[in-house]
């Protein structure tokens, strides 16, 4: 049941009203039978796997909770790493790393039949678990006491807004929400659905309009050179940010209806000035997930500098692989943790150079120069993140300054439109009014992303009079209906 879907969108009201129609002590109960619903909607055999999830942890964690000798509890939530874990290495791992085992093999000259696993990877399933695993770390560290109720336990690890694709929740965040109780309020019901409004309009007029475009292109990269693959990376740049925060924005709308507040997990991460920025705004759930559960357990940046090496690109090889089970997206965890590397080895010599009084009245320009680098060195990274294999990302990368001459000829004779139009090789008519459109959306997205750097936009829509404020929300939902993509288009990271 996706969320631009009209199952959904029949499915969420009703969800509602049934919430707030029942007894307060009833409605936890209610929500998790109405996730159970959601996610059995894709598939019902893979309840199963949450059940696990959710079981293991909530057992787990009461036995970690009332141990006292440390051996013991390490080798209860070692038990509890393995359940959640192992479960996430089965489904999505274990056909990739069989693959890499029997090709060494070969190369020693050996023969080993490896079986292959033929399943579908269970939606969700690396957001749970985490989720799952979190909660366990947190009991065990003495952060949390660990929830007796099973019922909202469940609850934790499968609530519907976000159980397929985040944010990743902090059991301190969200379990006692579970425990309050909750009412109809207009304020909440205001800022919902502002949240899931803006959230439609990221991925049905933009992400939407740009998955065609770019899949084309990245279906066959050989096919095409230059400034075709250049455009097709910058609008997978703007694709993937629109697809994910577009679903966070619903989720997060959806649960504030509801009365429950998520995380947020994006701060318009392309207005970044470095790749620390990048991080501390982009899918922070993950980037906070992988620093409180794996960074600083490994020591962090408190044992020398070779450590802290070693520990940086432990994370980012990991934060790769979470993504996908391919080399691919090792190689983008690699990048960004060169990226990382080259920004704390030279942040004393920029430190330097932003104290002489030259630097200092560039301070304003210079800052967009950054943002400007910044949001290039991301783009770039993203072409190993999209491509379907190495050897595609590495055409790509060696193909993006062919024939930009030819294309510099027909921008300067024909016009933009006549170059997009060569870019992508269609003709006149639907593909053209849909490129259009991605680009005039994707436009809109930015500068209002732009304002909201500089202001606070939910302060100026709540002081503004009631009819600026519904002109604007008309305004989206009329571009969204008009010019939107439809057609239950899956989300990204779905597949993740």
């Amino acid at each position: 049941m996706l969320f631009n879907s009209l199952p959904f969108l029949m499915f969420f009201p009703v969800c509602v009203c049934a919430l707030f129609m029942i007894p307060g002590k009833w409605r936890p109960a209610f929500l998790l039978a109405a996730s159970y619903f959601f996610y059995m909607s894709w598939k019902p055999e893979y309840l199963f796997l949450i059940l696990i999830a959710t079981l293991s942890a909530y057992y787990l964690g009461l036995k970690i909770a009332a141990q006292r000798h440390p051996g013991r509890r390490k080798a209860l939530l070692a038990a509890a790493l393995c359940v959640n874990l192992g479960m996430l290495f089965g489904f999505k791992y274990f056909n990739f790393f069989s693959a890499q085992t029997d090709a060494l093999f070969r190369r020693c000259g050996l023969s080993w039949d490896i079986p292959v696993l033929t399943v579908l990877l269970p939606v969700g399933i690396s957001f749970f678990t985490f989720q799952a695993v979190g909660y366990v770390i947190d009991v065990y560290r003495g952060d949390v006491e660990p929830e007796r109720r099973l019922g909202i336990f469940a609850l934790f690890i499968s609530f519907f807004p976000q159980l397929v694709a985040g944010p990743i929740e902090r059991s301190r965040n969200l379990l006692p929400q579970f425990l309050r109780k909750t009412g109809p309020d207009p304020a909440r019901f205001t800022d919902g659905l502002r949240l899931m409004l803006w959230g439609y309009f990221k991925k049905i007029a933009v992400a939407d309009n740009l998955s065609p475009f770019v899949d084309k292109i990245y279906a066959a990269p050989q096919d095409f050179t230059g400034l075709q693959l250049i455009i097709a990376t910058y609008f997978f740049t703007l694709q993937i940010y629109c697809d994910f925060s577009g679903y966070t924005d619903i989720a997060r709308g959806a649960a504030r209806i509801m009365g429950y507040d998520l995380m947020p997990n994006f701060r318009r991460p392309y207005f970044a000035a470095s790749m620390e920025e990048f991080w501390k705004r982009w899918h922070i759930s993950l980037s906070t997930w992988f620093r409180d559960y794996v960074y600083i357990p490994l020591g962090g940046n408190r044992r020398g500098e070779r450590r802290r090496i070693l520990n940086l690109a432990a994370v980012f090889l990991l934060s790769g692989l979470w993504h996908g089970a391919n080399w691919t997206f090792v190689a983008w965890g690699a990048l960004h943790c060169a990226y990382i590397m080259c920004s704390l080895w030279t942040r004393a010599a920029a430190r330097r150079l932003h104290g002489l009084s030259m630097f200092r009245i560039l301070a304003g320009p210079g800052r967009l120069v950054k943002i400007f680098f910044t949001f290039h060195l991301v783009a770039f990274a993203w072409i190993f993140f999209r491509a379907g294999s190495m050897s595609d990302a590495l055409y790509i990368v060696t193909h993006l300054g062919a024939n930009l001459g030819g294309s510099a000829d027909i921008l300067l004779r024909y016009g933009p439109v006549a170059l997009l139009k060569s870019v992508f090789s269609f003709g006149a008519g639907v593909e053209t009014i849909n490129a259009m459109a991605a680009i005039l959306s994707a436009g809109i997205l930015l500068a209002v992303e732009a304002a909201t750097a500089r202001f606070n936009a939910k302060n100026i829509l709540d002081n503004a009079p009631a009819y600026a404020r519904w002109a604007a929300y008309y305004a989206v939902a009329f571009w969204i209906i008009v010019f939107g993509s439809f057609g239950d288009k899956s989300f990204i990271y779905f597949q993740f």
